[in-house]
């Protein structure tokens, strides 16, 4: 019995000792849990970022956040901003809260390349909200060099990611706002855009020049998930910027925490080099698109009446052919005279026919400038003036039933050309329908074909058009030369007219199209995109600048700035 009661006594000592260490345990992690779980819940209302490519090559970063505690959080005492690249200057790098300065900046230990700010006393306590603005004055090692733009010179590249935050400490949408300002010195027609990634706003940015008579692109969203990672980037020539500042490898970073695999990185270049050009292509496809968005809006019914050369311009045919047409029109009404191929060279009449069109009557003053510069701007302004008429025209109208319209009158116009019997008669439909046989895409295959190689009977104003055939001679008479006759009016027995064979007089026809085109008004894209930037330019605003901004970190997925992205990528509080 003594046994039992001692052993049960033993028992009760055990219980009290359990009991007691349990009750330490408790206490000891009670006593450090302020310390290691710290709770961070945020939310940021609003964000804005600027980029400004320096003339040295370097990149400045301006950060805005609007923070917004949220009730029965910890205070948010930490951020951590990711960098593009280990090539910045950490003296350069200032921050406020709330416009009080931030007394630490240094280098992060959660987010490599990044720095991490301190707001000290300027803390943002649970349910309050505060302003981080960040400024990061210089980063290096960004713009990557490239040829591969179908441009005339090497153009320089970058594409960056906002700083981002991890999702387990940030909640609901930010409205926000990416701007990129590139070097001052650019015209409007050089730089190009490429198509943001994973954007939930729209791709095509608002664009104009800021204070400093730079470009810039911006793109603003109010559905942003400020713990996404977003991707923007452009592009201008190289000349610039130093080349010296314009990297022609891979680069890449590499620390204990991520690696960015050689394999990744010669993938990622492969993918800019695709960026790359199909940002090119779309922004060569958008400078040729010249008629303003107002007249793709479907109205009702078919705008009759127009030209040949207006309802070109309505199926938004391509410049060169647009012109040519209008060349030919002006030497068929006796209005002018090619002199020369190469260079394109008119003689205009001293008597211009009454019944020129005003566009014509605009087109024979631009040819008649001596000065290649002051004829090609000439050119472009009557061009752009004759796209706003077209347009006024077709206020209400269908263009797609307008387009389908004209095209039946072409169609038409070909089928009496290609029925005609004789030679005569089939060149004179041609003669009669040439305007509108142009509107056909195969207009050049065309007329070989219909032709072919049998000698064609040249209309009275060939001479006006081709000096070969006159010996340079040309005439601006308004009376054909050469009359063509009718079926039933031959000419006399052994008189021939002027003839041609087929593919001569076809390759002729072509030939006109081409010189015009390299001769007079240079590269398409280009004199094309400076109509489109009067008649359907890209959207601008009016205001100019940036905000300063900031941001926060913790982990980064992106640990390389390949084939020139700049990835400026972070995680969230701490």
């Amino acid at each position: 019995m003594a046994v039992q009661i001692k052993n049960q006594s033993r028992l009760r000592g055990s219980d009290r000792i359990f009991g007691t260490l349990l009750v330490i345990f408790i206490l000891l992690a009670l006593s450090i849990q302020p310390v290691f779980a710290q709770t961070y819940r945020f939310s940021v209302p609003e964000s804005t970022v600027d980029v400004y490519v320096n003339d040295d090559g370097s990149v400045s970063i301006e950060y805005y956040y609007l923070f917004q505690n949220s009730p029965g959080a910890d205070p948010l005492d930490i951020v951590d901003i990711g960098l593009p690249t280990n090539s910045y200057d950490l003296g350069s790098i200032s921050a406020t809260i709330d416009g009080q300065p931030v007394q630490r900046i240094a280098k992060s230990e959660y987010v490599n390349p990044g720095v991490e700010i301190h707001f000290g006393q300027y803390e943002i306590q649970p349910g309050d909200s505060g302003e981080l603005r960040v400024s990061i004055g210089r980063v290096e090692r960004i713009l990557f060099k490239t040829n591969k733009t179908q441009k005339e010179e090497p153009y320089a590249s970058f594409q960056f990611q906002p700083n981002s935050f991890d999702s387990e400490f940030v909640s609901g949408q930010t409205k926000m706002t990416v701007t990129l300002h590139l070097p001052a010195g650019l015209q409007e027609s050089e730089p190009i855009y490429f198509k943001p990634g994973n954007w939930p706003g729209s791709d095509e940015p608002e664009s104009g020049y800021d204070a400093e008579d730079r470009v810039f692109y911006r793109w603003t969203s109010g559905s942003t998930n400020i713990s996404s990672q977003y991707v923007f980037g452009a592009a201008f020539p190289a000349r610039l910027v130093p080349e010296a500042a314009l990297l022609t490898e891979v680069p890449f970073t590499i620390d204990s925490e991520a690696i960015c695999p050689v394999v990744f990185c010669l993938g990622f270049a492969g993918f800019m080099a695709f960026t790359i050009y199909a940002a090119v292509t779309g922004e060569r496809k958008r400078r040729l698109e010249y008629l303003p968005p107002k007249v793709s809006v479907e109205g009702n019914g078919v705008k009759r009446g127009l030209t040949a050369v207006e309802a070109a311009i309505v199926m938004q045919q391509p410049m060169d052919k647009i012109l040519t047409m209008i060349l030919f029109s002006v030497i068929k009404k006796g209005a002018a005279a090619v002199v020369s191929r190469d260079p394109m060279k008119i003689k205009v009449s001293e008597t211009l026919p009454e019944d020129l069109r005003p566009y014509e009557i605009e087109f024979v003053k631009a040819m008649a400038n001596e000065k290649p510069l002051a004829q090609r701007q000439a050119l472009q302004d009557m061009m752009t003036g004759l796209v706003k008429t077209v347009s006024e025209k077709m206020r209400g109208f269908s263009r797609k039933e307008t387009i389908a319209y004209y095209q039946n009158i072409m169609s038409k116009a070909w089928q009496q050309v290609e029925q005609a019997q004789t030679p005569e008669l089939k060149m004179q439909m041609y003669d009669d329908a040439m305007d509108w046989t142009m509107l056909d895409k195969r207009f050049e295959d065309r007329t070989r074909e219909t032709f072919g190689p049998r000698p064609v009977i040249l209309p009275g104003w060939w001479g006006r058009y081709d000096p070969a055939y006159t010996g340079g001679a040309a005439s601006t008479s308004a009376k054909p030369t050469v009359s063509i006759p009718s079926a039933g009016n031959r000419p006399p027995q052994g008189v021939s007219l002027p003839n041609l064979p087929g593919g001569e007089f076809a390759a002729s026809v072509a030939g006109g199209i081409q010189s015009f085109s390299s001769n007079v008004i240079g590269d398409l894209t280009s004199f094309t995109g400076g109509v489109t930037a009067k008649t359907n330019p890209v959207p601008k605003t009016t205001t100019s600048g940036g905000r300063s901004g900031g941001g926060g970190g913790r982990s980064c997925a992106c640990a390389c700035a390949c084939a020139g992205c700049a990835c400026a990528c972070a995680g969230g509080g701490r």
